[in-house]
C-alpha cells in the first residue's frame, strides 16, 4: 500500500475523507480490507482516536494498543495490514506479533529475578565469576553483580561505536571470524577491553549488560533462555505467543507483521556483503534476544504487567519489590531511576509509575503501568527516522487520553485473546 493510501485511509476512520469507506483501501489498488480490528469500547475512544491520529502523521502501516485497568484488559485493538511475498494481505490483529525490542528487558531481568527466589543465584553475584569471563584486560569486571548488570551500572558506555550489539563487521574483523557472530564473539571482544567506568558509579543504558544476563540465566537453569523465560515467567501467567524474532522476512512467523524502514545497511547474517533492508538482516535477532529480540503483542504486554502488581505464581512480593528498588545510583533529579528492566517514578497517588520503551530499526514499542491501575502498550512496526515526528511522544498523548475516560468499562477482554 501507498503512503499516500494509507493516510487517506486513516484519515477515513477519523472522518476526514469520507469519499473512501471506512476501512477499505480505494478501489483502484484492487483489494479492500478493513482498517482495524479488535474492540474499542466508548469510553475509551479517547485512546483511540490519539493512536489514529499519531499512526496519521507518521504513516504507520501496522500498530497495535491495548489498555488495562486493575488488571483487566478493556481496550484492545489491531490497525492497519501487510503482506508478504506471494501471500493475501493481512490485518493487523490485536494478537499479532510484533518486534518489542527493548521490552524484552523486563522479561531478562524477572528471569534472573526468578532464579534468585528460587534460590538458584544472588543478585549480589558476579557476573564475570558466574560466566567464567576473565578479567585480565580490567579488573574492575570482578565486581559487576547481577544488580548493577540489570540497573545499567556496569561500566559500559553506549555511543555508536561501542554498543557492542550493533558492531557486527567491527567485531567479526578484530576478532578476524565470519559473519554470523554469535554471542561467544561479542563477548570474548568486549571482554578484551577495558570498562569505561567503575561499576556502581554511573548509570549508562547497556544492552551488551542485558545480553549478559541471558548467558547468565541459560547457565544458571540448564535452558535456553527462551525456555526458562516461556515456562518460568510467560507459561505461569497463561502467556503463550510471545517467542524470540529471526532476522530474515522469510524466517518470520506466520502472525508477524512486516517492518519498515527508509534504512538499509550491509547484511550481518551472512558474508554476502549485499545492502538489505535494516530491518531483515541489517542487524542480528538472534544475538538481541535477551536485550530486545522478542515477538509479542500489546494484550500480551499488558498482561506481563500485571505480574508486577501484586505476587502470584510468578514473582512473590519481595521480587517484586527488588524490581522497583532504587539503584545505589543513578536516580535522576525528578525522582525516576532504572529499576531491573523498569523505568522507575514516584506518582502523585503515592505509588510507581513504571514504564519502558523499545526502538530498533523498523520497531517502535512503548509499555507503561500509572497511577490508578491503568496501564496500556502500543507497538509500530516503524520507528522515528530522519523526516519524520518523534516517537517518544506517544508517552505523553497516551497518559493524556486516561483523562479523556468519564467512567470505565468493566468487560474484561483477556477471555477473548487468551
Amino acid at each position: 500500500m501507498t503512503a499516500l493510501s494509507r493516510r487517506r485511509l486513516l484519515q477515513a476512520s477519523a472522518g476526514a475523507v469520507p469519499a473512501i469507506a471506512l476501512g477499505a483501501r480505494p478501489a483502484s489498488a484492487g483489494v479492500a480490507a478493513p482498517l482495524t480490528t479488535g474492540v474499542v469500547p466508548s469510553a475509551l475512544a479517547g485512546f483511540d482516536k490519539a493512536m489514529t491520529t499519531f499512526i496519521t502523521e507518521r504513516d504507520i502501516s501496522c500498530a497495535q494498543l491495548a489498555v488495562a485497568k486493575n488488571g483487566k484488559i478493556l481496550l484492545a485493538r489491531g490497525y492497519g495490514y501487510y503482506s508478504k511475498p506471494g501471500a493475501p494481505i493481512v490485518r493487523v490483529q490485536p494478537t499479532s506479533l510484533f518486534r518489542i525490542a527493548s521490552l524484552s528487558k523486563s522479561l531478562t531481568a524477572a528471569a534472573i529475578v526468578r532464579l534468585a527466589q528460587d534460590g538458584k543465584v544472588s543478585l549480589g553475584a558476579k557476573v564475570a565469576s558466574l560466566l567464567g569471563l576473565s578479567t585480565t584486560a580490567d579488573p574492575r569486571l570482578a565486581n559487576v553483580t547481577l544488580w548493577r548488570l540489570l540497573q545499567h551500572l556496569g561500566g559500559w558506555d553506549r555511543d555508536v561505536s561501542k554498543d557492542a550489539l550493533w558492531i557486527d563487521p567491527t567485531i567479526s574483523a578484530s576478532l578476524d571470524v565470519p559473519l554470523p557472530i554469535d554471542h561467544a564473539d561479542i563477548i570474548k571482544y568486549v571482554t578484551a577491553k577495558k570498562l569505561d567506568f567503575d561499576p556502581g558509579t554511573k548509570y549508562v543504558y547497556s544492552n551488551y549488560g542485558y545480553m549478559l544476563a541471558g548467558r547468565v540465566i541459560e547457565k544458571v537453569s540448564g535452558l535456553s533462555y527462551e525456555s526458562y523465560v516461556r515456562q518460568k515467567l510467560l507459561a505461569p501467567a497463561g502467556i503463550t505467543r510471545p517467542r524470540l524474532g529471526r532476522s530474515l522476512r522469510s524466517e518470520a512467523v506466520s502472525t508477524e507483521v512486516t517492518y519498515e524502514s527508509k534504512l538499509t545497511n550491509k547484511s550481518v547474517v551472512d558474508q554476502s556483503g549485499a545492502v538489505v533492508p535494516f530491518p531483515y538482516g541489517g542487524f542480528n535477532m538472534p544475538n538481541q534476544d535477551a536485550n530486545g529480540g522478542w515477538l509479542a503483542s500489546a494484550v500480551d504486554m499488558v498482561k506481563w504487567g500485571f505480574v508486577f502488581d501484586a505476587a502470584g505464581p510468578v514473582l512473590n512480593s519481595t521480587s517484586i519489590s527488588r524490581t522497583f528498588a532504587k539503584p545505589e545510583t543513578g536516580v535522576t533529579a525528578g525522582g525516576s531511576w532504572y529499576g531491573l528492566g523498569w523505568n522507575v517514578r514516584n506518582n502523585n497517588a503515592g505509588g510507581l509509575n513504571t514504564w519502558h520503551t523499545g526502538s530498533m530499526p523498523g520497531t517502535f514499542s512503548f509499555l507503561a503501568r500509572v497511577q490508578n491501575g491503568v496501564s496500556y502498550c502500543a507497538i509500530f512496526n516503524r520507528r522515528e527516522e530522519t523526516g519524520t515526528p518523534d516517537f517518544d511522544s506517544i508517552d505523553p498523548i497516551l497518559g493524556a487520553a486516561i483523562g479523556t475516560v468519564k467512567t470505565w468499562p468493566t468487560t474484561d477482554l483477556a477471555p477473548r485473546y487468551f
